[in-house]
């Protein structure tokens, strides 16, 4: 009978929750790359096969049109604008590696998956401030805030699984050192 709560369970339930994170920012940062070629199709798309969509939520269509009509102007007249969408695609990579270190050993490296956490937290404020100042309708600004909400649950979850596998890692030694020879 394996214990699903012993030092082993736990670190094969940090590491998939680990894993889980990382795919989701991977992603979230290669859809940057081919950001003209991805909001020129989400627009058709509003227009044709997913015309339902665009018709149940109207000021939704009208938003994709005007953003992706502003950045295919952007990528036509000044592409070195959209060198930034490749940082934050860059960005989103660099910190998905930073995560190897909490998958190696994540008691050592909890401040990897805290720092994560801060950057999630960071991201409500950021869309409040910038929103408004780049004309961003708000309840853009609610659905980028949610990327930071649905982010940080698998960061408390690993926290707290970290946080057992710490006091587990803990009571062995002990334990190892206390038992008759």
């Amino acid at each position: 009978m394996s214990d699903t709560n012993g030092p082993r369970a736990l670190l094969a339930r940090i590491r998939a929750w680990l894993i889980l994170f990382v795919v989701c920012l991977v992603l979230s940062g290669a859809t940057a790359f081919p950001l003209v070629t991805e909001l020129r199709w989400l627009d058709s798309s509003l227009t044709g096969w997913a015309a339902p969509v665009g018709e149940a939520l109207p000021g939704l269509a009208e938003w994709i049109h005007k953003v992706a009509g502003g950045v295919e102007t952007a990528g036509a007249e000044a592409p070195y604008l959209l060198y930034g969408t490749d940082w934050l695609a860059f960005a989103h990579l660099v910190i998905a590696v930073a995560f190897y270190g909490p998958y190696r050993d994540p008691v050592r490296n909890i401040w990897v998956v805290e720092f994560g956490m801060i950057a999630c937290v960071g991201i409500i404020p950021l869309a409040l401030i910038c929103g408004p100042i780049r004309d961003i309708p708000f309840w853009w600004s609610v659905i980028d805030m949610s990327f930071g909400v649905v982010g940080i649950l698998p960061l408390l979850h690993v926290r707290r699984l970290i946080k057992r596998l710490e006091a587990a890692q803990r009571v062995i030694p002990t334990a190892v050192r206390t038992s008759p020879a």
